[in-house]
């Protein structure tokens, strides 16, 4: 029997379960097998996608910019266009299905940062088992510094099914991870420090992890109310957790009557946008701008002047190795010390490592090794 027949299997068993008290441990368990199976499906695939070469082509786009936002959606939702009205990008616009068949970029200038938007291909449900283009758009999607989920305003409850693909290949929106440490060992047993009440037994957390072939060593919980879902994505080691935003498009062709009756149905946490007739498109390039957190960094070369001009545009949290990073891959080498003046400096020009987080509008000089070029 191979993965995929696994998997249905143990579905299918979950289904034919009632769910109460009595069978919860057992159907953790069957979630964690689950869980377990579909990772190692997913590197079975990654392995032959390697060796058959040509799979993926238009899909391995070059990370470019301060950050990256990809357009996720169903096929005829606007995505396209509103990459166009986004971008320079010179996406193309139909109104057939599957007009975009490789991931387009585009570049999004706004307030000094430099933001690259990806265009990708519809997905349909079933997506993350690999209908229509569904793998190849969900492995670009796990590398994004946002999601935006775009809706078309006559199919708003298609945001369930976006969300619930995306979380079957491990894309975690708007969610941190979960607070929990495991130190394995060789010996010695499975032991459970739980520092805050959760949603489970001791048992069933031991048993998930002896799923997982942790059999040794132990399990610290920070994570109050922790569930069995929230351990199975700690232990899988291959969740991202992103930002999103919801855009609901098309509402040039609806009343503000229909728009708070989708907000019956969905709630009101979306931007109302027309990409075609370019409402709100301003309002969109703010949120993606303000969602993604930027702090600006002024660098000062060494017995030099500050350039207030033009400052380095990182995310907020961002450490002395991310900016080194940034500038070049051997900055990181050749660095020996940092300079900072700035809100995160003790002291005007203290000494810093390659750990040291960066504040806005801090200043930093970067410190090579003697002899590095």
């Amino acid at each position: 029997m191979g993965i995929p027949e696994k998997i249905k299997a143990i579905q299918d068993e979950i289904h034919k379960t009632q769910i109460n008290k009595a069978t919860e441990f057992h159907v953790g368990l069957l979630k964690a097998k689950i869980a377990k199976l579909k990772r190692e499906q997913e590197q079975n695939i990654h392995g032959r996608t390697v060796h058959t070469g040509g799979e993926n082509a238009g899909f391995d786009v070059r990370k470019a910019g301060d950050a990256t936002v990809v357009l996720i959606g169903l096929p005829s939702v606007g995505k396209s266009t509103l990459l166009n009205r986004l971008t320079n990008a010179k996406s193309r616009v139909a109104s057939y299905q599957f007009t975009t068949l490789t991931a387009i970029p585009g570049m999004m200038d706004y307030r000094g940062a430099k933001i690259q938007v990806l265009d990708l291909p519809g997905i349909i449900e079933g997506a993350a088992a690999g209908k229509g283009f569904g793998r190849r758009v969900i492995s670009v999607a796990r590398g994004a510094d946002l999601v935006l989920l775009i809706l078309d305003v006559f199919q708003p409850q298609h945001i369930g099914l976006l969300k619930r693909e995306l979380a079957e290949a491990g894309i975690k929106l708007d969610e941190r991870p979960p607070d929990v440490v495991i130190e394995k060992t060789s010996t010695g047993g499975l032991s459970i420090n739980c520092q805050v009440p959760i949603k489970m037994e001791e048992r069933m957390v031991k048993e998930i992890a002896r799923v997982y072939g942790i059999h040794n060593g132990r399990i610290i919980i920070r994570e109050p109310g922790l569930t069995d879902d929230q351990l199975i994505d700690v232990l899988s080691e291959n969740r991202v957790y992103t930002k999103s935003l919801v855009l609901l498009n098309k509402i040039d062709l609806v009343n503000q009557g229909f728009i708070k009756e989708v907000q019956s149905q969905i709630g009101n946490n979306f931007i109302p946008v027309s990409a075609d007739a370019n409402v709100n498109i301003d309002a969109v390039k703010e949120a993606i701008y303000n969602k993604l957190d930027f702090i600006r960094i002024y660098m000062r070369p060494k017995g030099g002047e500050t350039d207030y001009k033009e400052p380095m545009i990182v995310q907020n949290g961002s450490t002395v190795q991310d900016i080194c990073n940034k500038i070049h891959r051997s900055m990181t080498r050749n660095f020996k010390y940092g300079m900072v003046w700035g809100k995160s400096a003790k002291f005007a020009g203290q000494k810093v490592g390659l750990d040291h987080v960066m504040y806005d509008e801090d200043v930093l000089t970067i410190v090579k090794n003697p002899g590095a070029l």
